[in-house]
């Protein structure tokens, strides 16, 4: 059992639901220990609240029970809601290409525990990403896709997520577009990253493009997957600076920093419960 739990819940805005929510807390003998809040009208009047807490006495929080007395406020509050334990590590499956750095940068987080993460496979279509899971003691499966095996590969994929009971498939720079019913099977479990200079600079070598046109910043996004490539919701952008004196090589340097960065920053913040999906949009609570 846990000592600590953490609720993030959306629903309609209405008087009496932070009382609720403290009440149920109360009875169950826990103390608040965060407690955020959003409502905004031009959501359409849609409140969202995040809140972590625990016993007084450290004892083991039983949330089972608290699940089921959620359950009843969900039914009263018309509440979309997840209570999780945050001690407990997020299953999941990190996806890549070519290009390393991204999952480079989550792995090393991790391993110092700046990431509460068990990640169950890395998988790659192409095999040079072996070495460094490898070097993390992480499960490393090589999954060719051709036009001819895509389907083939995406369902070695999603049996992987079912089997292993994976909470999250990072998506960290792994250059193949999913399927739409790949996608809908990940619905709200999938996290992509991309430059931010799309759609200006699209298709190869868009650091080529942004030099030619004299980009004054390099930033990128972090998104759910979805279906509409990536148009899915942002959780996180990051951005630098840059000037006339960078070659495309530089650029594309500097494009790796902010990429990392941000999506490390989205996968925290999912393992952590602090998104809420309300239609195309986030709200995080950091």
């Amino acid at each position: 059992m846990t000592t600590r739990g953490v609720l993030l819940l959306s629903c309609p805005d209405a008087p009496g639901i932070v009382h609720a929510v403290s009440g149920v807390l109360v009875q169950e003998g826990c103390t608040i220990l965060s407690s955020q809040q959003f409502g905004s009208a031009l959501d359409g009047g849609t409140f969202f609240m995040r809140v972590e807490f625990a016993r007084p006495d450290g004892s083991p929080v039983d949330l089972p029970v608290l699940r089921a007395r959620t359950a009843e406020l969900a039914d009263r509050f018309g509440m979309t809601w997840r209570l999780v334990d945050p001690t407990r590590p997020l299953r999941v499956v990190l996806m890549v290409s070519r290009f390393l750095h991204c999952l480079n940068d989550l792995l090393f987080r991790n391993s110092i525990g700046e990431l509460n993460l068990d990640v169950v496979a890395v998988v790659s279509n192409h095999p040079d990403a072996g070495r460094l899971a490898d070097s993390h003691g992480v499960p490393f499966r090589h999954v060719p896709v051709t036009g001819e095996t895509k389907g083939r590969a995406e369902a070695e994929l999603l049996d992987l997520v079912d089997r292993e009971r994976v909470d999250l498939v990072v998506l960290a720079r792994y250059m193949q577009i999913l399927s739409d019913d790949a996608c809908k099977h990940l619905e709200g479990r999938a996290i992509n990253i991309h430059h931010s200079m799309l759609p200006s600079f699209k298709g190869a070598r868009p650091y080529q493009q942004a030099h030619v046109r004299g980009v004054k910043f390099i930033g990128a996004t972090a998104h759910y997957a979805t279906a509409d490539l990536d148009e899915g919701p942002i959780i996180e952008q990051d951005l630098i600076r840059v000037d006339h004196t960078l070659d495309p090589g530089q650029l594309a340097a500097r494009g790796r920093e902010v990429e990392s960065r941000a999506l490390a920053r989205a996968v925290r913040w999912h393992a952590e419960n602090r998104i809420a999906v309300h239609g195309n949009r986030t709200v995080v609570f950091p």
